[in-house]
C-alpha cells in the first residue's frame, strides 16, 4: 500500500488542521503571550529517535497541543507589543496553503509563468498604493521583488551597489579594492551582517552621527565621512537610510541624505522595513520623502504590518541592470528560450538563493481580501491606538514619554525618584520581567542615551483599544507596586 496520503485522507486532514488553526485564534488570548516553557522542555518532552512505522496525522495534532503549542510565544495574541508586529491574516494564511498545495519552485519564468507574472503585478500593486515612482514598477527602468526579509534586500542591495560603484570589477574580481558603507547608530544590525557577508567586514562600515534628540541620521556628517574616505582611497559603495528605525521608530531625512548621495555618486538604499507600508494611507505618503528623487533601492516588509504572514519583504531598485549584473549566472541547465531571448523577468537573479516560493500568493490574497480601503484601515487603527497610549504616558507623572513617536510604536521611561541611573534602569528591566511574566502581554526594551527605556509596539491584527488600556492600567499598578519595595529618596 502506497504511503503518500491521499487526496481523500488530505481532505478530511486538512479540514481538522482549518479547524484547529480557527479555534486556535479564536481562543488565543486564553494562552499566556509568552511561552513558560524552560530552556530544554519541548526538547525533553519528544521522542529522541523518529518512528519506525507511520504515524496517523491526528497524533501529530495531539502533540502539536500538549507538546509545541505551551512553548509557543503567541506573536498574533492582542497582548503582544514586543516586536514590530508579524501580523498574519485569514487571507493570507489560506494564500500560503494555495502556495504549499502548488509546490511551485519559481525560480525561473519557464518554471511557472504564473508565479512570476503574479509577483511582478502584486509588486507593481503595492508600489501604487505606497506612493512609490514610477520607475520602481516592473514596466519600468527598476522593479520589485519578493524577498524572505529585509535582510536579504538589504544584502542584495549591497551588491548591487558594490557592482556600480566599482565598474563592474567587484562580480568579475572580486574585492580587490577598500569599499565602505555608511549606517547610524540606529540602522538594522542586519546591514553589518550583509557588510560582512560582502566582504567588506565590519571594518568597512562607517557610523554616522545622528541627533540626539530624534535620533535621525545627520547628513553633514555624512557628508564629511565620505570625503574622507575618498581623500583615504576608499570607494564609498552605499548609505542606508532608515524610514523607521527598529529602536525608536525615528526617521532619517532621505531628502537631505539623497542630495548627498547624488553629489558624490553613491548608491542610497532606503530600509522602511517597519514604517514603509504605513505609506499606504494618504497622510502616511511624507514617508516617501526623497525615495522619488533619490533612492536607488527601497525595501519594506508586507509579513509585519500589512496582515501579510511572515515572510514576505518587498524589494524595489530604481534600475535593475545593476542588480541582475551582480547576481545573473546562467548555467546550461537552467537555459530555456524564453530566457535567452531577454523576454520574461527570471526572479532568481534578483535574490541570493537560486529556488524561490510562490510568496506573490498570499500578499496577492490579502490585496484582494482586504483591498486598499481595509489596509487603511488596519494602519490607521494601530497608530491611533499607540497616540492614545503615548497621550497617558504624557499625562502620568510617574513616566517620561519618548518623543516623537509617529506611527505605532511608543517607547517610554518610569520614574525612579531616589535611584540612581543605573540602579534606575536596573528597576526598569525589573518592570519588564514582570510584566512579561504575567502571561497578559509583552513588551521590549531598548537604549536611548544610555537610559533603559521601554518600547511598546501596537498593531496586532486582534488589539484593540480595551487591551491597550489594560497593558497601561498593567504597567501603571506594576510601577507602583515595585516603587514601594525600592529605597526612599533621602
Amino acid at each position: 500500500m502506497s504511503p503518500h496520503m491521499t487526496p481523500e485522507e488530505f481532505r478530511r486532514h486538512g479540514k481538522q488542521v482549518i479547524d484547529w488553526i480557527a479555534d486556535y485564534l479564536a481562543g488565543i488570548e486564553s494562552h499566556p503571550v509568552v511561552s513558560q516553557v524552560k530552556p530544554g522542555e519541548i526538547r525533553r518532552a519528544l521522542p529522541s529517535r523518529p518512528p519506525e512505522h507511520g504515524e496517523p496525522f491526528e497524533a501529530v495534532l495531539s502533540d502539536l497541543g500538549r507538546i509545541l503549542l505551551p512553548g509557543i510565544t503567541h506573536w498574533q495574541h492582542p497582548g503582544f507589543f514586543a516586536y514590530f508586529p508579524s501580523n498574519a491574516s485569514g487571507p493570507a494564511i489560506l494564500g500560503d496553503l494555495l502556495s504549499s498545495g502548488l509546490g511551485v519552485q519559481g525560480m525561473l519564468w519557464v518554471t511557472s509563468p504564473a508565479c512570476t507574472e503574479l509577483e511582478t503585478v502584486v509588486v507593481d500593486w503595492l508600489a501604487g498604493l505606497l506612493g512609490l515612482p514610477d520607475h520602481f514598477r516592473t514596466d519600468g527602468a527598476g522593479g520589485g521583488v519578493i524577498q524572505d526579509s529585509a535582510s536579504s534586500a538589504c544584502l542584495v542591495a549591497l551588491l548591487a551597489a558594490l557592482h556600480r560603484a566599482g565598474d563592474g570589477q567587484v562580480t568579475s574580481d572580486g574585492i580587490t579594492r577598500r569599499y565602505t558603507m555608511y549606517v547610524s547608530s540606529q540602522t538594522h544590525s542586519s546591514l553589518e551582517r550583509a557588510a560582512r557577508i560582502a566582504g567588506l567586514g565590519a571594518q568597512g562600515v562607517r557610523v554616522v552621527d545622528v541627533d540626539p534628540r530624534t535620533l535621525a541620521m545627520d547628513p553633514s556628517h555624512l557628508r564629511t565621512l565620505l570625503d574622507r574616505d575618498r581623500a583615504a582611497g576608499a570607494v564609498p559603495a552605499m548609505v542606508c537610510a532608515t524610514v523607521g528605525t527598529t529602536s525608536t521608530t525615528a526617521i532619517d531625512p532621505v531628502p537631505a541624505i539623497g542630495e548627498v548621495c547624488a553629489e558624490r555618486g553613491v548608491w542610497l538604499h532606503v530600509d522602511a522595513a517597519y514604517a514603509g507600508v504605513a505609506a499606504i494611507c494618504p497622510e502616511f505618503r511624507r514617508l516617501n520623502d526623497g525615495v522619488g528623487e533619490y533612492a536607488d533601492s527601497y525595501v519594506t516588509n508586507p509579513h509585519k504590518w500589512l496582515l501579510t504572514n511572515f515572510d514576505c519583504t518587498v524589494l524595489w531598485t530604481a534600475d535593475r541592470a545593476p542588480l541582475l549584473a551582480a547576481l545573473s549566472t546562467l548555467p546550461e541547465y537552467l537555459r530555456n528560450t524564453a530566457t535567452t531571448t531577454g523576454s520574461v523577468i527570471d526572479y532568481r537573479d534578483w535574490q541570493v538563493p537560486l529556488g524561490r516560493r510562490f510568496r506573490a500568493l498570499k500578499l496577492w490574497s490579502v490585496i484582494r481580501w482586504y483591498g486598499a480601503e481595509g489596509l487603511r484601515a488596519h494602519i490607521r487603527k494601530g497608530v491611533a491606538l499607540a497616540q492614545d497610549l503615548a497621550s497617558w504616558i504624557s499625562a502620568d507623572p510617574g513616566f517620561e514619554l519618548h518623543e516623537p513617536h509617529p506611527l505605532g510604536l511608543v517607547c517610554f521611561r518610569p520614574r525612579w525618584p531616589g535611584l540612581t541611573a543605573a540602579e534606575a534602569d536596573r528597576a526598569t528591566l525589573r518592570l519588564m520581567e514582570l510584566l512579561n511574566a504575567s502571561g497578559s502581554m509583552y513588551v521590549t526594551h531598548t537604549r536611548i542615551g544610555d537610559r533603559v527605556v521601554l518600547r511598546m509596539a501596537v498593531g496586532a491584527a486582534m488589539t484593540e483599544r480595551r487591551h491597550v488600556e489594560q497593558a497601561w492600567e498593567h504597567i501603571r499598578w506594576e510601577h507602583a507596586a515595585l516603587s514601594g519595595t525600592l529605597p526612599a529618596e533621602d
